[in-house]
């Protein structure tokens, strides 16, 4: 019967050692990677256009991954949805009102968003009732009214493109109380991306490069010259309002 040289079986060992050390230091070594990389994505701050949103009506903070949005719902301008008597109230004879601001009991909303909007992923089509966040607080809706067009609510709409019903105040057209034919904010949207006016920062223009969604990616005034994906109001007139969808989807960054 053969033999086996002690060299040989101490070398056989000094082998499988080496191969188990080496494969627990790549381990290591991967994990501290994965780690540090998870850090670096970490989101430690509030985005700066956040600043843009009226404080007496929202509330924004981290949470993880996440930000939470909780809204009163009341929006920090004038309308005639405020009802007679309201500081905030504008005369405005040929609305035909539905419900105003002050007697709508579920004005209140709460979204919670991605702190990094996931682009890599399919488009995903809009819903009824709140589909954002606008910077004055109330909510905003997409290109639709009880199922159908919109042309059939088109008379309820007040100056700034917005109305109640069902429940909250919200807007369906360009914002003209603090958005009108310009690039300034004009909200969040459900999948965590900003919605900007007509016109694009980077370029004092309207933009032509935009997607389905009235999305491309540019420096904003609240980017510090880095660009970002956000979407405009498209530059298109609708139908019989005589004024400019604030956003019809679908949403890209979910």
């Amino acid at each position: 019967m053969k033999t086996t040289p002690k060299t040989l079986i101490y070398s056989v060992a000094s082998l499988i050692a080496l191969v188990i050390v080496t494969f627990i230091s790549c381990s290591s070594d991967d994990s501290s990677t994965t780690t540090e990389e998870e850090d670096e994505a970490a989101v430690t701050e509030l985005h700066a256009a956040f600043a843009a949103f009226n404080t007496e009506a929202v509330t924004i903070y981290l949470d993880g991954a996440n930000v939470v949005i909780e809204t009163t719902g009341l929006p920090n301008h004038e309308t005639v949805y405020w009802g007679e008597g309201h500081e905030l109230y504008k005369a405005e004879p040929d609305v035909q009102l539905t419900p105003s601001i002050m007697s709508s009991n579920n004005n209140a909303t709460t979204i919670t968003v991605d702190a990094t909007p996931n682009l890599s992923g399919n488009t995903v089509a809009t819903n009824f009732n709140t589909i954002g966040i606008a910077v004055s607080g109330a909510s905003i809706f997409n290109d639709q009214e009880g199922g159908g067009p919109l042309d059939a609510a088109a008379a309820s709409l007040d100056w700034t493109g917005a109305h109640i019903g069902p429940g909250v105040y919200h807007y369906h057209l360009e914002p003209k109380a603090f958005s009108d034919d310009d690039d300034k904010l004009v909200g969040i949207l459900l999948d965590g991306v900003f919605l900007y006016g007509r016109k694009c920062n980077a370029t004092g223009t309207y933009p032509t490069d935009l997607d389905a969604s009235g999305g491309h990616t540019t420096a904003t005034q609240y980017t510090n010259g880095a660009e970002e994906y956000h979407y405009h109001i498209i530059n298109e007139l609708y139908s019989n309002t005589g004024s400019y969808i604030a956003f019809a989807g679908p949403y890209q960054g979910y």
